[in-house]
């Protein structure tokens, strides 16, 4: 990434916690950066300490050690240039499709009708027009996640984070759901930071993977992905890379 904007900058963040009156650890000195619209990849196992990570970049959580910088600005907590989709999507079950992905705005004092408007542009981006009155139990598991996809967009993040968001999902709907999720990406250019325990998903969607231990977390290997979009799973040298970064963890092939 020679000549890229360091947009995001992690300096030997550590997290963790007391357990049964001993210290845990859940992530151990990791130092990265995420580059200005770069679509980066945390993968590893379950409960490695992945989402941990994005917690703290999210500042839901504050490192014991280390810090982050966005901009070379140095962050502590909540930072409104980042925002996150979460596996379990915490939709107002009693606001419509257009009342939960305007909320955000609503929160800041944005007028009605101009927070209708930036919500309406992100609810057609994802795919959504004709259900802005619909509730979330009226809608399918991909749709919901199309709502939160748009509830984060519409606070005009420059950072999204993306915490497993299709592991809920049935197969067909995960892939149309990386589909979309580049789709827009492609649209909209904002730095993503997605996180998987899947090494086909992290190859389909990532400029960059960055491979994390078992618990606790620390960067074992990075793989910049230079195939073209949209990606041919079947390619010699897509199934290289799977075989490569499969034999480099305990993830499932």
């Amino acid at each position: 990434m020679d000549g890229k904007k360091v947009k995001l900058s992690l300096k030997h963040i550590s997290q963790s916690y007391i357990v049964q009156n001993e210290v845990s650890d859940a992530v151990v000195d990791i130092s990265l950066d995420v580059y200005d619209n770069e679509f980066l990849v945390l993968l590893g196992p379950g409960r490695c300490g992945k989402t941990v990570t994005l917690n703290m970049i999210a500042g839901l959580e504050k490192p014991v050690e280390g810090t982050i910088e966005v901009d070379g600005e140095a962050i502590t907590g909540s930072d409104e240039r980042i925002g996150m989709v979460f596996q379990k999507l915490a939709l107002m079950p009693w606001k419509t499709v257009m009342e939960n992905v305007e909320f955000g705005l609503k929160v800041k004092g944005v007028p009605k009708k101009e927070r209708r408007k930036v919500a309406q542009k992100y609810i057609d981006l994802v795919g959504l027009q004709g259900f802005e009155k619909a509730y979330p139990n009226q809608l399918s598991g991909g749709m919901k996640q199309r709502v939160g996809i748009a509830r984060a967009y519409t606070n005009n993040p420059e950072i999204l984070l993306m915490d497993e968001p299709f592991g809920q999902l049935d197969a067909q709907t995960r892939y149309s759901m990386q589909d979309e999720v580049l789709r827009i990406w492609q649209s909209e250019k904002r730095t993503v930071i997605f996180v998987t325990n899947n090494i086909e998903e992290a190859i389909v969607l990532a400029d960059r993977i960055v491979l994390l231990s078992n618990y606790p977390a620390k960067v074992k290997e990075e793989y910049p992905i230079d195939l073209p979009r949209p990606r041919d799973t079947m390619s010699e040298e897509f199934l290289r890379l799977r075989r490569i970064i499969g034999d480099n963890t305990d993830l499932a092939l």
